[in-house]
């Protein structure tokens, strides 16, 4: 049973920091590269970084520079770290797994940043 478990997510005001953390389990955590996705109502869920077994980052260009992706191999987990949050930012956050055949999804958190 794979299961990611996102937590973190709350009301703040815009120019603050939340971080998000997603506890996965029933995975060999080490070996697979995971993300954190965004849905906000009315769109597309939209890719907003990624992060490789060894570390290596990408982000999407709308959170360059505010948000750091990370992950703790050794605790199962992987962080996001959002700062400078804007209204636009305000989404559910999914955390996502791609193992080699399937990808699985967390519940979300619900991030909601007041203007």
């Amino acid at each position: 049973q794979v299961q990611l478990v996102e937590s973190g997510g709350g009301l703040v005001q815009a120019g603050g920091s939340l971080r998000l953390s997603c506890a996965a389990s029933g995975i060999i955590f080490s070996i697979y590269p995971m993300g954190w996705y965004r849905q906000a109502p009315g769109k597309q869920r939209e890719w907003v970084a990624t992060i490789t077994s060894s570390g290596v980052t990408n982000y999407a260009d709308s959170v360059k520079g505010r948000f750091t992706i990370s992950r703790d191999n050794s605790k199962n987990t992987m962080y996001l770290q959002m700062n400078s949050l804007q209204p636009e930012d305000t989404a559910v956050y999914y955390c996502k797994v791609a193992l080699r055949t399937y990808d699985y999804w967390g519940q979300g958190t619900q991030v909601t940043v007041s203007s």
